[in-house]
């Protein structure tokens, strides 16, 4: 078994859309569009074939809705080398570093940033 797709509520689509495609080499489908709903969505692709859906509702207020659930996303990137540069390239164009490139208590090699919508996602080995 394994996981088809994690999806993320956003404030502004194209923005998230262009965060994914460009630092982590997702491709993105095509616009989904239900205007009864007032719905639209993106899933972005990854190589390994794990996929994201970014959805947008009109009206959704992210201030008014309590959400507990999904704490981050983490994206493997093959080496601690390539883990420091994608860190040090989000940092230089403007992205919050939440957590600085180490080795944690448990053994992992990873960094902790904050997506454009302040969704945390952990860039590991």
């Amino acid at each position: 078994m394994k996981i088809d797709h994690i999806a993320i509520w956003a404030e502004n689509l194209e923005v998230l859309r262009s965060f994914y495609t460009e630092y982590f080499n997702g491709n993105s489908g095509e616009l989904y569009h239900n205007p009864l709903k007032g719905f639209t969505s993106y899933f972005i692709t990854f190589e390994d074939g794990s996929r994201l859906e970014l959805m947008h509702k009109d009206g959704l207020d992210r201030g008014k809705t309590e959400i507990l659930g999904l704490a981050h996303l983490s994206f493997a990137t093959g080496s601690k080398s390539h883990i420091i540069e994608l860190t040090d390239r989000l940092r230089a164009d403007g992205f919050s570093i939440i957590g600085e490139a180490r080795t944690t208590g448990d053994g992992y090699f990873e960094s902790v940033i904050a997506d454009p919508e302040g969704n945390i996602v952990e860039i590991t080995v």
